[in-house]
C-alpha cells in the first residue's frame, strides 16, 4: 500500500512539472520572451546588457520601443517607433516631425562628447532617406535613443510588420534598472 501511494505521489509531482514546463514554454513561444539588449544605441533607455521582457501580442503605436530581426546582420534590434503606417516623417533643426506636428523627445540622448557638435539628430524627411512620402502599410520607421550611436531607418530604412518581434514591457535586469512600461 505504501508502495502505491509513493508511486501515485511521484506521478502528481510529474504530471504537474510537465504541465507547468508546457505553460512557461508556450508563455516564452506566443506571449513574452526575455531579451538582452546589445549596444548603447537605445542609451539612456536602456544600457548594454539589460534584460527586457518583450511581449509578443502588443499592438505597436507611435514611440513604442520594439524588438526586429536586423534587416542588414543576423540578429536582434531594439528601436523607437516613430512612423507608423500612413505617416510622414521629417526632422528639422533637432525636431522631430510626424504629420506636420512636432513632437518633443525627452528620451533621446542630447549628450556628445564634441563641443562643436550642433544637433543630435541630422536634417531629414522620409522621402530623403525612402523615396517614400509616407510610411507604407506593413512597415515601420525606426530610430534609436541615442541618435549619434544608433544604425536605424536612416540607415537602413524601414522595417517590415514582418520582422517584429514584440514590444519592450519589462527591464528585468539588472535591478537598479528595473521599470515597468516605456520611459
Amino acid at each position: 500500500m505504501e508502495k502505491q501511494n509513493t508511486k501515485s505521489e511521484m506521478l502528481s509531482y510529474l504530471k504537474i512539472i510537465v504541465v507547468t514546463a508546457i505553460v512557461v514554454l508556450g508563455c516564452k513561444q506566443f506571449l513574452f520572451a526575455p531579451i538582452k539588449v546589445q549596444g548603447a544605441s537605445m542609451f539612456p533607455t536602456y544600457h548594454n546588457q539589460d534584460i527586457i521582457i518583450m511581449s509578443k501580442v502588443s499592438k505597436i503605436n507611435r514611440f513604442d520601443q520594439i524588438i526586429f530581426q536586423s534587416p542588414v546582420e543576423d540578429r536582434y534590434y531594439i528601436k523607437r517607433v516613430i512612423g507608423l503606417p500612413g505617416d510622414s516623417v521629417e526632422m528639422k533643426d533637432d525636431i522631430l516631425y510626424v504629420n506636420g506636428q512636432a513632437y518633443p523627445e525627452d528620451y533621446v540622448n542630447r549628450q556628445t562628447d564634441n563641443p562643436n557638435q550642433l544637433r543630435i539628430t541630422e536634417d531629414f524627411t522620409l522621402e530623403q532617406l525612402t523615396n517614400e512620402t509616407k510610411v507604407p502599410e506593413g512597415m515601420y520607421f525606426v530610430l534609436g535613443d541615442n541618435r549619434l550611436k544608433s544604425a536605424d531607418s536612416r540607415a537602413y530604412g524601414l522595417i517590415s510588420e514582418d520582422a517584429i518581434l514584440g514590444e519592450s514591457k519589462v527591464v528585468l535586469y539588472p535591478f537598479s534598472h528595473f521599470h515597468i512600461g516605456t520611459k
